[in-house]
């Protein structure tokens, strides 16, 4: 079974200790390991570890040995209760391995819990999971958590549901850092609050903020493609504190509407189109992609080219040149264009 949205972030919070096996997969591996800690936890509760209830296989392990896992999941513990074998780093070529675990599994053992990277939609270590029947495959994708997700990490903070306008100063900090960065966020405001019964407020969730949020030149691309001009200077503004160059996000934006116009140009249409790219893209990254190029369309995509490359001439051919002020301004411009 292959679960998402917010049948995943549920079953994350509480876990079905009833099956065989659990894959968590994604490209942040932080994201991963906190997705993975919480399922461990609601498993074999805080002292599994202690117990001798939770068994821990490096990938490395099973590849010497292709018994090992299966010999873990069968083994009975000293102490009673639920038991878990966490298997790290798993890849593809482990499938073989963790398939046989997994149809050899009957009620009674211990469960399986893998984590892995990045993988793909034909990968056979998801395949093995999503085609067991009593096995589950959650992918962690890069989208910013969503309301039920950040009042799960509120309330794990002590934090009491906050008003309206709180709420949107957090999930205002939930897209502009990074899943680890914003969970450390709200930890830093859980302390912050302890002991004071009185609500929280704007003031205390930007005092506990990073003083320039972790964003990335994708952040300004995503907005400036939707055409929101209103967001341009904040994004730009962390940027450029990160110390990322206005050459940069020039060759970034570049790089990005190139990618559009591909997929918006191929005569079979944005599916067709976005098979082609190399690196291929997944997850909700690719539908933001293709929504962005059917959007936009092939005209207006080579117009911003056009005016993304008069920009990078202007900026490398002189060394006078306001490079922050121009990049800033056709940034401006192709937002506008997107609204046409």
């Amino acid at each position: 079974m292959k679960l998402a949205g917010r049948d995943a972030a549920g079953f994350l919070r509480k876990p079905d200790p009833t099956r065989a096996g659990i894959l968590i997969f994604g490209a942040d591996p932080v994201r991963v390991a906190t997705a993975r800690a919480q399922v461990i936890a609601a498993l074999v509760g805080p002292q599994g570890e202690a117990e001798m209830r939770l068994t821990r296989i490096p990938a490395g392990d099973l590849r010497k040995d292709g018994a090992v896992l299966d010999d873990a999941v069968k083994a009975q513990g000293f102490f009673p209760g639920p038991r878990v074998v966490h298997l790290d780093e798993a890849t593809d070529g482990l499938s073989q391995q963790v398939a046989a675990a997994l149809e050899d599994w009957r009620e009674g053992d211990a469960q399986i819990v893998a984590t892995a990277g990045q993988l793909t939609a034909k990968s056979a270590l998801r395949k093995a999971f999503e085609g067991h029947r009593n096995a589950v495959a959650i992918g962690l994708y890069d989208d910013p958590p969503g309301r039920d997700e950040i009042e799960a990490q509120l309330s794990a903070a002590g934090l009491q549901p906050p008003s309206r306008d709180v709420m949107e100063a957090i999930t205002g900090l939930a897209h502009g850092l990074t899943p680890g960065d914003f969970r450390q966020t709200i930890e830093k405001l859980g302390l912050y609050k302890r002991g004071d019964t009185l609500p929280v407020t704007v003031e205390e969730v930007h005092l506990c903020a990073p003083q320039a949020a972790d964003v990335d030149v994708d952040d300004i691309l995503d907005v400036v493609s939707a055409g929101d001009t209103a967001q341009i200077g904040t994004v730009l503004r962390d940027l450029y504190a990160q110390g990322v160059a206005p050459t940069t996000l020039c060759i970034g934006a570049m790089r990005h509407f190139r990618r559009l116009h591909t997929v918006a140009s191929d005569p079979g249409g944005a599916g067709q189109g976005i098979a082609r790219l190399r690196p291929p893209v997944f997850g909700p990254r690719r539908d933001k992609i293709m929504r962005q190029a059917s959007h936009w369309g092939r005209v207006r995509l080579e117009q911003a080219l056009t005016t993304l490359t008069d920009t990078d001439l202007t900026i490398r051919s002189s060394s006078q040149a306001p490079q922050a002020a121009l990049m800033e301004r056709t940034l401006i411009r192709l937002a506008m264009m997107a609204r046409r």
